[in-house]
């Protein structure tokens, strides 16, 4: 995990082990960090496979076929930001509001496949009570509350910031800015953990420090 560029395709690579060295350079901006803004989906849990068969489903019941690379290339996204893109890709028209209702009840109805990233969630934990603590997501408030609630991480954060709460998704900063609002903290002493290309982006432009959190 460290503040560095990620990779183009926005990919998630949760499996990774920081070496030594890099965890105690973590550890050290952790310490010195005035609040801890976490994203949810990719950087707590794990949730990308979750998503994307969720998404797949919702397509397939608009009578359209969305491929897995496709997907995994814009994991992060808020719901009407990849529809969006969708749409603009390929000038197939699709019912926004049915896909995502559909996408979030097939996600609803498998909330036992979400499980915590474990060396993130640690983090989080070993700070609950030490430190002012967010969770800043693109996904909506329902699903991002019910996932950390199934995960069991819900009871660590003071505030959870979703697409609802805001008018602009990531890479725009609102999210990240509404949190350390919240928290009272100043944007610059925040620390961001990230998994995906615009949600750093979201953290620079919120004018916060960030670690990518798919990177060893």
């Amino acid at each position: 995990m460290t503040e560095a560029s990620h990779t183009a395709s926005g990919k998630s690579r949760t499996g990774c082990v920081p070496a030594p060295a890099q965890q105690k350079d973590v550890e050290r901006r952790v310490r010195e960090a005035g609040a801890l803004i976490f994203d949810c989906d990719g950087t707590l849990l794990k949730t990308p496979d979750l998503y994307a068969a969720a998404w797949q489903s919702a397509f397939a019941n608009a009578g359209l076929e969305m491929k897995l690379d496709w997907y995994h290339a814009r994991a992060g996204m808020s719901e009407h930001v990849l529809l969006a893109a969708f749409e603009a890709e390929t000038g197939v028209a699709i019912d926004r509001s049915r896909a995502v209702r559909d996408l979030r009840h097939f996600i609803l109805t498998h909330m036992d496949k979400v499980e915590e990233i474990p060396r993130i969630a640690a983090i989080a934990r070993a700070n609950n009570g030490l430190k002012p603590m967010a969770v800043a997501s693109g996904g909506s408030h329902q699903i991002v509350l019910a996932s950390l609630q199934a995960s069991g991480l819900l009871h660590l954060f003071e505030t959870v910031v979703t697409i609802d709460d805001v008018s602009s998704a990531k890479p725009a900063p609102d999210l990240f800015l509404t949190a350390a609002a919240r928290l009272d903290v100043d944007p610059q002493a925040c620390l961001v953990f990230e998994d995906s290309l615009q949600g750093i982006e979201a953290a620079k432009a919120a004018d916060m420090r960030w670690i990518d959190v798919t990177l060893p």
